[in-house]
């Protein structure tokens, strides 16, 4: 149970302590709140084929006359951070208790589940940040009722619904004169949907990172190789359930759906599957990123050692003749004791000679190919 609520803390960067998560043994339906989750924000809109309202309203019961009338109301819940009002919530559309736990205590695998005359789905929604690469994650819930559907998101700065709710302004399309079922889906595409301008960004950074892997190669590079494979492993585990549970709502079907619906639920589950498709490919392609980078880091190895073995080799000889030179010699004793050491022109000779070895050395590299690659290697 401790690696649970480690592994939970870890997931939405919170300290690990005895107070965040459930002790054993407590009570089904306990809702824990966040002491850092926002207040509540409740927006409401309720519509038909000829009219249309969206306010916010400051409590829950506000939204009873309307869950009464003839229309689609949408409640939609902002911010998990008064009990208060959950419970509120909870008693207004007569939620099991377990649904408000599975909505109130964060994260959620994404699921969906059938209570008779209510159904609940977990999703998970992700919003690209205003940088070169990375996104934001919360968990969004779905309750679908007969007339109306509610959800519940974790903040209230980041979400893909404005397009639904524009739509339902401009009375675009066909979703006013659907149910809620048909703005369940509408919901669920858009959160579906919300995955792909993630995903474009992720994809424009491996392209860079493929050049600067070829190119220039730098520890940052390997990082930046890490990172993008950590955030690509959490968009499959968001995507990957909800595949499941999208599957699910088609399969086994519900009272609350129409098999209209049913059918776009199926174009939503294609684009789970694209959206799976995607992630896996990235994987990979940036599983290959760190491949590369090794082996680009070992070719420029390589090529260093080469040219500094170039230069070792030219200078072994020269340090040869330098050294039988620094030798001490006596020609009194001996003609055989270095007798150029009298010589008027001996020094200059002797620079000669070791600049023609150099010289020869490198003319000797160059024809061999030796020095091409490498001089190659230093101009890029």
């Amino acid at each position: 149970m401790s690696r649970k609520r480690y592994r939970l803390s870890k997931i939405l960067n919170k300290p690990y302590g005895e107070d965040f998560y459930h002790q054993p043994g407590t009570v089904p339906g306990t809702i824990f709140i966040d002491a850092d989750a926002p207040p509540p924000i409740i927006l409401l809109i309720d519509y038909n084929q000829t009219n249309f309202i969206r306010e916010q309203i400051a409590t829950p019961e506000e939204c009873v006359p309307y869950l009464e009338m003839e229309s689609t109301s949408w409640v939609d819940v902002q911010g998990l951070g008064s009990q208060d009002i959950l419970q509120r919530l909870g008693n207004i559309f007569e939620l099991h208790p377990l649904v408000l736990e599975d909505i109130v205590n964060v994260p959620e695998r994404p699921k969906t589940e059938d209570y008779e005359d209510q159904l609940l789905f977990i999703s998970r929604m992700v919003v690209p940040k205003e940088i070169i690469c990375g996104f934001y994650s919360e968990q969004v819930s779905l309750v679908l009722g007969k007339n109306y559907l509610l959800t519940v998101q974790e903040e209230p700065e980041h979400d893909c619904f404005e397009g639904v709710r524009s739509r339902i302004a401009k009375n675009k399309g066909i979703i006013r004169k659907q149910g809620a079922d048909y703005l369940a889906y509408a919901v669920l595409d858009a959160i579906i949907d919300g995955f792909f301008p993630v995903l474009e960004l992720y994809g424009e950074r491996i392209e860079e990172l493929e050049e600067e892997v070829i190119v220039r190669p730098t520890p940052q590079t390997l990082q930046s190789i890490y990172k993008i494979r950590r955030e690509l492993l959490q968009l499959r585990r968001a995507i990957w359930p909800q595949r499941d549970a999208i599957n699910s709502l088609i399969r086994d079907g519900s009272e609350l759906i129409s098999e209209e619906v049913r059918i776009y639920l199926r174009d939503c589950y294609d684009h789970t599957v694209q959206v799976m498709d995607m992630v896996e490919t990235y994987r990979e392609l940036a599983s290959g990123l760190m491949d590369v980078y090794l082996s680009a880091v070992s070719n420029k190895m390589n090529e260093i050692m080469k040219v500094l073995t170039v230069v070792s080799s030219i200078f072994i000889p020269l340090t040869f003749v330098a050294g039988i030179y620094g030798m001490n010699f006596n020609t009194e004793k001996s003609p055989y004791n270095m007798p150029e050491l009298n010589w008027y022109w001996g020094y200059p000779i002797c620079l000669a000679g070791m600049g023609a070895i150099a010289l020869s050395l490198l003319f000797f590299f160059w024809r061999r190919g030796w020095l091409q690659n490498s001089v190659t290697i230093k101009r890029n």
